[in-house]
Order: C-alpha cells, then sequence, then structure tokens
C-alpha cells in the first residue's frame, strides 16, 4: 500500500522515454503526456521544466538548435540520458503495484464520497458528481481501454489477499516460462506466429 502521491519519478521517466524517440520542447511534452493518459492528467509547466532543466545540467539531455524555430528550447538525450533511461525502466519495471494502488485508492474515495454517510460533498451544479452513473462510468471506461489493449475482459473473483498471493506466484511461473521460451528456439518461434495469427 502506498502512503501518498503518484508512483515516484514517474514524469521523469515519461520525459526520458519521449526525449529518446526524438528531441522534443516542454510544452510538447505536457501534451504528450496528456495524450498518453487519455486526457485525464496533465502534469504542470512547474513538474517538466525543472526537470528537464535538471537533465541539462546533469548532462541528461543537451539543447538542440533549429534552423526553423531558433525561438524554441528543443531538448534531446545524451549518452547519458539513455543510461539513465535504462535505470529509469527498471526502477518504474517494478511499481507497477504501486501505480495500481493509485488507481484503486483514488477510485475507492470516489465511490466513498458517493456512498458513505460521513461525507456530505455539494456537487449539485457540476459537470461531474459522485453517483452510482458516474462510478458506473469511470468502470466502463477502464474495462473498454483494458478490452483495447489486452483482449476480451474477464472478471477476478480473488480477494485483494488472496489475488496478491496468487499474483506473485504467477509472475514468477511467468518469467520461469518465459526464460524457457527463450532457451528453445522452436518454441519461442510458435509462439511469435501464434501471436501474430490473433
Amino acid at each position: 500500500m502506498r502512503k501518498s502521491g503518484p508512483p515516484k519519478g514517474l514524469i521523469s521517466y515519461l520525459v526520458l522515454e519521449l526525449l529518446d524517440e526524438r528531441p522534443r520542447y516542454g510544452y510538447e511534452l505536457l501534451g504528450e503526456i496528456t495524450e498518453i493518459s487519455g486526457g485525464h492528467w496533465e502534469p504542470s509547466y512547474g513538474s517538466v521544466y525543472p526537470i528537464l532543466y535538471k537533465f541539462e545540467e546533469k548532462g541528461v539531455a543537451e539543447r538542440v538548435e533549429r534552423d526553423d524555430e531558433p525561438d524554441r528550447k528543443y531538448f534531446a538525450l545524451t549518452d547519458a540520458g539513455r543510461e539513465e533511461l535504462a535505470e529509469k525502466r527498471r526502477d518504474i519495471g517494478g511499481e507497477a503495484r504501486d501505480f495500481g494502488d493509485v488507481v484503486l485508492g483514488f477510485y475507492h474515495l470516489y465511490a466513498a464520497l458517493a456512498t458513505d454517510d460521513r461525507f456530505d460533498v455539494d456537487d449539485a451544479d457540476a459537470d461531474w458528481g459522485y453517483s452510482e452513473r458516474y462510478s458506473a462510468w469511470i468502470v466502463e471506461q477502464m474495462i473498454r481501454h483494458h478490452e483495447r489493449d489486452f483482449g476480451e475482459f474477464e472478471r477476478i473473483d480473488a480477494s485483494p489477499e488472496e489475488f496478491y498471493a496468487e499474483g506473485n506466484g504467477t509472475a514468477a511461473a511467468d518469467a520461469e516460462s518465459e526464460a524457457e521460451s527463450a532457451d528453445d528456439p522452436e518454441e519461442s518461434e510458435g509462439a511469435s506466429s501464434g501471436a501474430a495469427d490473433d
């Protein structure tokens, strides 16, 4: 369980990945991150620009001059930046549960504001509200995104405790299975061709 806030280092990781793709300027990065979040989250100038300047100071990124846009500050990743990115990928890779806790934590708070008698928020004039209808819409969007990115949604009946216990074993089994596939070229090739047929 996370104590507070989003997973540490998320914005700097996203900035590194986007700069690795091509040089970008600050406002462009803000737009890209907003798009990645489906338009539901936009980091502030005060979070992205200090990261860029810090990266520049550390030699992780460098400014790039462009003849067609001389007044705009583009940043590109350096070799040191690519090393930093490899490290950040490892860090973020270990924080999947933290991301899940953030999503679940905010949803639980939303549902509590909608249903718990201790809270009495005034949302009568708002476009949104704390209600069963909007809760259903949130869940519907999550399912639609799941099916778009992962395939058909299947319910999981396990309690959180059961799921976490089962998940640890499943992750280890998945890693072992992948390692075995890598050792067996024919099995790996068959898996690749099967995925292409889907």
